[in-house]
């Protein structure tokens, strides 16, 4: 259309042989705010790295103003007036708001040796006068709130005369206050003449701002409405209507007089978890589902000792436990595998034995002598029982595939006897394969008794796994499915509950 300032085309991105977007394309208007959407993962946010230069395109075409447009870095875009603020903040909390927004190009004095803060005072204040905020710019931004971070972002974004602006989900970590006074923001900058582009999960705040809104699918166009032509219900059957390889669970397997092993009540942890409460069951697969910044890694950091919660309670066969660290919830029988398995589950640069006897040292020795064949013989039983694919116990961790590291630190688990497993996106960055063989390794544990939690971002691998589904949204449990009511569309009206502060 003649009023298309941007024109993304037939745009291809991979990621060491993921295909991650697939001949999409996207075009944005000049004063709209045109939203995006689309599960966790589906590439939003790889669309919109290419169009701030933060990734390259493997191909397609870029047209801005109606003349191709190669953006190969972010100085690039911002010479163009793109601008990006990500989801997560990027400033210095040590530095003032104002050299916040002119790091990069700051003004200087006396032969460009010292900076001049009276004049990137005066031009801050100049720019949150424009957008109607009272921030002032001497602050350190460790003094700001969550909020008004984000609106001294958009106030950098706008030091380069920014005609595009990205907002990346802006209102995750926002109070319905700040949100309110984001969108007025939005609202002025599109009077002004600018154009957004809007990324979010909360569904309800599309109806508020956009204008039009484009549903992407594991990388594919899906559709573009005009919001005023669309509704969340049909919104939510585009975001998640793909075929679904995988069969769901049909029925819960646990058995009808299973005891409940553990049970959080009321759990708090700041603001990131706000009075969650579930029940884990014998034998039971408890998938746990939401968006990003929902709380669900808070919420099991916290049963695990990680971080330390600020109100609630947790009981195991229940009786009230106490559990201030790691060692205090495997002391109760808890294990977890963390999304980040290199960080937080493997020893990189040990072998598969040693990471499988981390803690477990104490199990094979009298406190004198360490019984070398029990070690062996223990290791080697995992090895083959776990089918992990290694020429030799003493093989480095980190020579291994994604599924088979995996395995090791589950083994670690098993070794010590936890009882109940928190498995935290125990698929990612593994390959189709070993993700049946991970999937089948979970369904064998509750088969046996264990008590899995499974926190996964793929709504696929959920309806496949769980027994039972808890969601969460902005910190709180809003819905609780048995699998045989489950479905990727009730699941996601759960998770876009928007939770008042």
């Amino acid at each position: 259309m003649a009023d298309n300032i941007l024109l993304m085309k037939n745009i291809e991105k991979y990621f060491k042989g993921v295909h991650a977007l697939k001949n999409f394309s996207f075009d944005l208007r000049k004063g709209e705010v045109h939203s995006l959407v689309g599960e966790n993962g589906a590439g939003k946010s790889t669309l919109m790295k290419i169009l701030s230069g933060i990734h390259k395109k493997d191909g397609g075409v870029i047209e801005y103003f109606g003349k191709p447009l190669e953006i190969k870095e972010p100085k690039d875009a911002q010479e163009q007036g793109i601008s990006i603020v990500h989801q997560e903040l990027n400033l210095m909390n040590h530095l003032t708001v104002a050299q916040n927004i002119y790091i990069g190009q700051e003004s200087r004095k006396f032969m460009n040796l010292f900076l001049d803060d009276e004049k990137m005072n005066n031009k801050s204040a100049e720019i949150f006068k424009k957008m109607n905020v009272d921030i002032s710019p001497k602050d350190k931004i460790s003094k700001l709130s969550v909020g008004k971070q984000q609106l001294v972002e958009i106030a950098k974004s706008l030091t380069h005369d920014s005609k595009i602006l990205i907002l990346d989900e802006p209102t995750a970590a926002l109070t319905d206050t700040e949100s309110k006074e984001l969108f007025r923001i939005i609202r002025d900058l599109k009077e002004q003449g600018a154009s957004i582009v809007y990324i979010s999960h909360r569904l309800d705040e599309l109806f508020l701002i956009s204008d039009r809104v484009t549903i992407i699918r594991d990388g594919e166009y899906v559709a573009t409405k005009n919001i005023k032509d669309t509704n969340k219900n049909e919104i939510v059957n585009m975001m998640v209507g793909r075929v679904i390889y995988e069969d769901p669970k049909s029925e819960s397997t646990v058995k009808a007089d299973a005891k409940v092993v553990l049970d959080v009540k009321n759990l708090s942890i700041g603001e990131a978890v706000r009075d969650a409460s579930f029940s884990l069951y014998e034998g039971e697969v408890l998938g746990f589902a939401g968006l990003m910044g929902a709380g669900r890694t808070e919420t099991a950091r916290a049963i695990f000792g990680a971080d330390k919660k600020d109100g609630g309670n947790i009981y195991i066969d229940g009786k009230p436990v106490n559990i201030n660290s790691p060692v205090d919830a495997i002391a109760n029988g808890i294990g977890y595998l963390s999304e980040d398995r290199k960080e937080y589950g493997l020893a990189l640069e040990l072998s598969i034995s040693s990471n499988m006897l981390l803690g477990n040292y104490d199990k094979f020795s009298n406190g004198v002598f360490v019984d070398d064949n029990g070690i062996k013989k223990t290791v080697e039983e995992q090895v083959q029982s776990l089918k992990i694919k290694t020429p030799s116990i003493m093989q480095l961790v980190k020579n291994l595939s994604g599924g088979n590291q995996q395995k090791v630190i589950i083994a670690n688990w098993l070794i010590k006897e936890c009882r109940i497993l928190i498995f935290d996106e125990p698929t990612r960055g593994i390959d189709v394969g070993a993700k049946s063989e991970i999937y089948k390794l979970i369904n064998d544990l509750a088969s046996l008794g264990k008590s899995i939690i499974m926190i996964s971002s793929d709504l696929v691998e959920i309806l496949r796994m769980s027994d039972r589904i808890i969601i969460m949204s902005e910190g709180k449990t809003t819905g609780v499915l048995d699998i045989k009511e489950a479905s990727q569309e009730s699941i996601m009206q759960y998770a876009t509950i928007r939770q008042s502060r």
